[in-house]
């Protein structure tokens, strides 16, 4: 393993960026060094960083070599020596993780995210008018409680994403595609339409008495 290798697995770009300085809040997000940067653009990850702004991005490496004007091996030593690192290869360490895609990836998750909300947004104002009680002494459905329940919130995050700062929309995407969320939504949205149709395919089929 190369004194690269070892500074990229022990050191995140995320712990470089705060120990030279930068603020990074809970998002990962932190106002860029590179730019007259005002609002957080610089998504700080374990493996890399990206900037949404100046599009700078790169490892931990590339981070302090054009934090402090280096080069990459006077970077990777200067890391070493402040994080307290052997520069030379430990006896074990963990291999470096895969680089994630940066700016289009994030595009993609966003998009995503998007479309699920939309469909399920969609799927609750339905619910919320066609399952509503014709009198107040009908039994509640469950399909209009989830709606007058989901709608505001559901709406909100959707909301976050059209005009939302980058910050925010971050904030949420992270937070929809963490643990399988998304793609649960989906599913579930996909499952509940389906029961729709076939509702309705069979009530078209049955004669009228």
């Amino acid at each position: 393993m190369t004194i690269y290798e070892t500074i990229k697995a022990a050191i995140s770009v995320k712990q470089a960026a705060e120990h030279y300085g930068l603020k990074v809040n809970r998002n990962g997000m932190a106002c860029c060094p590179f730019h007259n940067d005002r609002h957080p653009s610089l998504k700080l990850n374990e493996d890399y960083f990206f900037c949404f702004g100046c599009g700078a991005k790169g490892d931990v490496i590339d981070f302090v070599t054009k934090l402090f004007d280096l080069s990459n091996y006077e970077a990777a030593q200067k890391l070493a020596a402040d994080f307290g690192l052997d520069p030379k290869p430990p006896t074990a360490a963990a291999l470096p993780k895969p680089k994630h895609p940066y700016i289009r990836q994030f595009r993609e998750d966003e998009m995503l995210c998007f479309r699920a909300l939309t469909d399920y947004l969609h799927l609750l104002e339905d619910w919320k008018v066609r399952y509503a009680p014709k009198t107040p002494d009908d039994a509640l459905d469950d399909r209009f409680v989830e709606a007058c329940q989901m709608l505001d919130y559901i709406e909100y995050l959707a909301d976050i994403l059209t005009v939302g700062d980058l910050e925010e929309r971050v904030a949420v995407v992270d937070e929809l595609m963490k643990e399988g969320k998304i793609a649960f939504l989906r599913d579930y949205v996909a499952r509940k339409k389906k029961e729709e149709q076939h509702h309705e395919q069979r009530n078209s089929t049955e004669p009228i008495r």
